[in-house]
């Protein structure tokens, strides 16, 4: 049986990352999309198991010690995240693709760990239209909206080191771009 590949789509806060797996969820089935794991609290709407896995600190180090996690991250100074092993690995050696949707340091960890992993990034048409984006929500102030779009700017720089970089200037042809370099890395192996 042929393994899977692992596809790690990265970018920006608002660069529509998130909307571009589910439509392709929604249409492939045979991809699978990695839960996170996180030691903050869930918000409000957020189920267990679907945006992250909810778990303690203790477990959290538990499997870090473990090697447990592929990559793993502390975010904002508090709250820990990582991307378990188990179920990932498990999917590949099934045959199945799948998708981590991960930040860019984390993207990095992967493919250390994991060097036949596709990194695919999201750019936003403009930093003017992701500062809209993001203003668009109606949950930043200006401190942490000066906070966001200096680090979109760093993770951005940092997307040259990607094997493809994918402009979401218009949602539907950001998922054909990403489907097709999907497409692309099953049947010829990519780059």
């Amino acid at each position: 049986m042929k393994k899977g590949k692992l596809f790690i789509i990265s970018g920006p806060s608002g660069t529509g990352k998130g909307t571009i797996c589910k439509k392709l969820l929604e249409t492939e089935p045979n991809l699978r999309l990695s839960v996170s794991v996180t030691t903050r609290a869930p918000r409000q709407g957020e189920v267990d198991g679907r945006e992250y896995h909810f778990i303690s600190a203790e477990r959290y180090l538990q499997l870090l010690e473990e090697g447990g996690l592929l990559e793993h991250a502390s975010v904002y100074g508090a709250a820990m995240y990582g991307t378990p092993r188990e179920p990932v690995i498990d999917w590949l050696q099934q045959g199945m693709d799948v998708i981590l949707e991960i930040d860019v340091q984390g993207a990095f960890q992967v493919r250390e760990n994991y060097p036949d992993c596709v990194l695919i990034f999201i750019l936003p048409p403009s930093m003017e239209e992701l500062e809209h984006r993001i203003l668009g929500r109606g949950s930043e102030t200006a401190e942490t909206m000066a906070a966001r779009l200096g680090e979109a700017q760093r993770e951005i720089d940092l997307s040259e080191r990607y094997d493809y970089r994918v402009v979401n200037e218009d949602l539907e042809q950001a998922v054909a771009e990403v489907r097709q370099i999907m497409n692309d890395e099953r049947t010829e192996g990519g780059l």
